[in-house]
């Protein structure tokens, strides 16, 4: 019975180590980015379709837009991957 609930905490702890990875993370590149020497934490490519140009889906009665960017840095990564390993941990 008490597996449901375990497993249910964990999933739910398992996103916000997550999301707290990538909060956290964008933090540090953005404090990092003027500081010559960690200013590689800083760097990021943005992947997915063009928020500015999205793909359109025109059905006539009813037109549809698709667009979503993400924007990930080295200091996201480096978090996110601490944060899998503090979940790991916790297990």
């Amino acid at each position: 019975m008490s597996t449901g609930r375990t497993s249910s905490h964990n999933i739910l702890l398992l996103i916000v180590l997550i999301l707290a990875g990538v909060i956290i993370g964008a933090l540090v590149a953005s404090a990092t980015k003027g500081i010559p020497f960690l200013s590689w934490l800083a760097y990021s490519k943005t992947l997915g379709l063009a928020v500015d140009k999205p793909v359109l889906v025109n059905l006539s009665v009813l037109k549809i837009a698709f667009g979503m960017e993400l924007n990930i840095s080295v200091a996201q990564l480096t978090c996110v991957a601490l944060a899998l390993l503090l979940y790991r941990k916790s297990r």
